[in-house]
């Protein structure tokens, strides 16, 4: 299965709570942390959520 790198590039002070619990739930707890998940729809529709602070490689 594919895996997605995913790095926060922008803090989480100022975004709402459900924003914030989708960044912890995906691993993002810092700026310029980097995380590596698999290339899943669940996963996907995080990314959609949070696409304004974070970088994704493929």
């Amino acid at each position: 299965m594919a895996e997605i790198t995913v790095t926060l590039k922008k803090s989480m002070i100022g975004s709402t709570e459900k924003i914030r619990a989708t960044l912890v739930g995906m691993g993002l707890t810092k700026v310029n942390k980097t995380v590596t998940r698999k290339d899943t729809p669940e996963f996907r529709g995080m990314l959609r959520k949070v696409q304004h602070l974070v970088v994704v490689e493929e």
